[in-house]
C-alpha cells in the first residue's frame, strides 16, 4: 500500500519527468538540401517560367477572387519563417483541384481548390505548404539530384545569358515544367517537411495549422473519385500521418489564438463557381506540348495521314521500336517527349493519327501510375474515357498494361480510338500513346501491333 507522503513523492517524480520529456523536444530544423543553383537563379527560374505558364492559363482578374488569394498569401508571406523570397498570388481559370509555386515564389491557385476547400484556413494551408516547397527549395533540389553531371558546366553565367535563359537551359537537359516534372513533383519526405514549415508558418500568420492537414486528408478520402484530383495527388505523396504530424508540431509552438480565417467563404466560391470554363485544348496538344509541330492535316480527311505497314527504327537510350516510315519524329526539348506522325495527321496541334511516346516519372505503381496518367489526358478533354478495362501482360522483361480510350477527334464527323501502353521501368513509367480514327482503326490496328511488338528495352 502506497503512503500519502510516498504518493505525493511518485507524483512530484512523475511531473518533472514529463516536464524534463517536454522540454527535450524541440522544433526539428528544416533547411534547404543540396543545390547547384543559387537562390538567384532560383528567382530567374520562376520568373522566367511564370511568363511561359501565363501564356497557356486563363489568369482570374475578379477582384474578389484577387483580393481573397492575394490577402491569404500577403499574411503567410509575413510570417518570420517565410521570409526571403518575393511571393505573387494569382488565380488561375481551372476546375481541377490544384495549386502550385514556381522556384523563387510565383504562386498560382487554381479555382477548383477553392471550390473544394471548407474555409479560408484551408486554403491558406495548401499556400503555406506550396510556399514551404520554395523556402526549402525542394524543385531544384531534385533537379540538382537528377541532373548532377550536366549541370555543373551548364550552370555558368554565360549559359544563362544566352538565349532562352535559364529555362532554355534546362529544356536542353529535358526539365520543364509538364507533368512529372522534377520541378513540381515532391518526394514524400519532401511533403513531411513542406508540412511541418507551413505548419509553423500558418501558426505565426494566425491559422490554425490542422486545418492544412484536414484539407489534404479529405483529399486522399477522395481519391480515385474524381479526375480533378489526378495531378495534385500525384505531385503531392502522401508522406503518412500528417494530421498527426502536424498536431504534434502544433504542441511545439508558441500557443496562439487562431483568429484568421474563421469567416464564412461563400460568396467566394459563388464568384468561382460562376466563372466561365476556359477554353479546352486538345488532350494530345497537352501531352506534345507548347512545342508541338504543326499538321497540315485536312480536318475533313483521315485518309492521307494512316501509317504505312513498313517501320523504321527509333533508338533511344533506354528503348528501341519501330514507327512507319511515313511518319515523322518530332522530339519536345523540354519533355523528352516523341511525337510520332505525317503531318497529314495532325489538325494544327492535335493529333488525329499517330503515337506519342515518353518515360515520365513513377510513383504509386504501375496501376496507379496509370490511372492517374489517364486521368491527366481527361483534364485536358473531359470527353475522353476509357473504353475498356486495363490488361495485364509482359512488354520484353517489364510489366505493362494496354488500355483502351475513346474521344472526339480534330477530324471532322468522327471520334477517335486511343491504345494506351504503359510499363514499369528503373528510371519511371514508359507510355506509348497511339492514335487513330475510329472508324480506321480496322486498318491501323495491325500496324499498331507491330509498333507495339517492336518494343525493346535495353535492360
Amino acid at each position: 500500500m502506497i503512503m500519502p507522503g510516498k504518493l505525493w513523492r511518485l507524483c512530484l517524480l512523475l511531473a518533472l519527468t514529463v516536464g524534463v520529456t517536454l522540454a527535450q523536444k524541440k522544433l526539428r530544423e528544416l533547411k534547404p538540401g543540396f543545390n547547384l543553383f543559387s537562390v538567384e537563379q532560383d528567382v530567374q527560374m520562376g520568373r522566367e517560367y511564370a511568363q511561359q505558364i501565363e501564356k497557356e492559363v486563363q489568369v482570374v482578374n475578379d477582384p474578389t477572387l484577387v483580393r481573397f488569394v492575394e490577402g491569404i498569401g500577403r499574411r503567410l508571406a509575413s510570417a518570420r519563417e517565410a521570409q526571403g523570397f518575393q511571393y505573387s498570388f494569382k488565380v488561375v481559370n481551372e476546375k481541377s483541384i490544384n495549386a502550385f509555386a514556381l522556384p523563387g515564389g510565383p504562386t498560382y491557385t487554381h479555382t477548383g481548390l477553392i471550390l473544394a476547400a471548407d474555409n479560408e484556413g484551408q486554403v491558406a494551408g495548401v499556400l503555406a505548404h506550396e510556399i514551404s516547397h520554395v523556402i526549402l527549395r525542394h524543385g531544384t533540389n531534385q533537379a540538382s539530384k537528377a541532373q548532377l553531371i550536366q549541370l555543373p558546366a551548364m550552370l555558368g553565367a554565360e549559359m544563362l545569358g544566352a538565349r532562352g535563359g535559364i529555362t532554355g537551359m534546362l529544356a536542353q537537359l529535358g526539365i520543364g515544367l509538364g507533368a512529372n516534372s522534377v520541378l513540381l513533383k515532391f518526394s514524400r519526405s519532401a511533403e513531411r517537411d513542406a508540412d511541418l514549415l507551413g505548419t509553423r508558418i500558418m501558426s505565426s500568420a494566425g491559422y490554425n495549422p490542422i486545418e492544412m492537414a484536414r484539407f489534404f486528408e479529405k483529399l486522399e478520402a477522395e481519391s480515385g473519385k474524381s479526375s480533378r484530383l489526378g495531378e495534385f495527388l500525384a505531385s503531392h505523396p502522401n508522406p503518412g500521418n500528417r494530421v498527426k504530424a502536424v498536431q504534434d508540431e502544433i504542441q511545439l509552438l508558441p500557443r496562439r489564438d487562431y483568429t484568421a480565417g474563421t469567416g464564412d467563404i461563400s460568396s467566394v466560391k459563388q464568384v468561382a463557381q460562376r466563372l466561365p470554363d476556359p477554353p479546352k485544348k486538345p488532350a494530345q496538344q497537352q501531352q506534345a506540348g507548347a512545342n508541338a509541330p504543326q499538321g497540315t492535316g485536312n480536318p475533313q480527311n483521315y485518309a492521307a495521314g494512316r501509317p504505312s505497314n513498313r517501320l523504321k527504327e527509333f533508338q533511344g537510350g533506354e528503348v528501341v521500336f519501330g514507327y512507319p516510315d511515313n511518319w515523322e519524329v518530332f522530339p519536345n526539348e523540354q519533355t523528352r517527349q516523341l511525337t510520332i506522325a505525317s503531318r497529314s495527321g495532325m489538325v494544327g496541334q492535335a493529333i488525329g493519327y499517330g503515337m506519342i511516346v515518353n518515360i515520365i516519372q513513377s510513383s504509386a505503381g504501375l496501376d496507379r501510375d496509370t490511372q492517374t496518367l489517364v486521368q491527366q489526358f481527361q483534364q485536358g478533354d473531359p470527353n475522353i474515357r476509357v473504353s475498356s478495362q486495363s490488361r495485364r501482360f509482359r512488354l520484353g522483361n517489364s510489366d505493362a498494361l494496354a488500355t483502351r480510350l475513346q474521344g472526339p477527334s480534330p477530324f471532322q464527323g468522327v471520334n477517335e480510338e486511343l491504345v494506351l501502353i504503359t510499363a514499369q521501368r528503373p528510371r519511371g513509367m514508359f507510355f506509348l500513346l497511339l492514335i487513330a480514327p475510329d472508324r480506321d482503326m480496322n486498318t491501323a490496328q495491325p500496324v499498331f501491333d507491330q509498333i507495339i511488338q517492336s518494343i525493346r528495352f535495353s535492360n
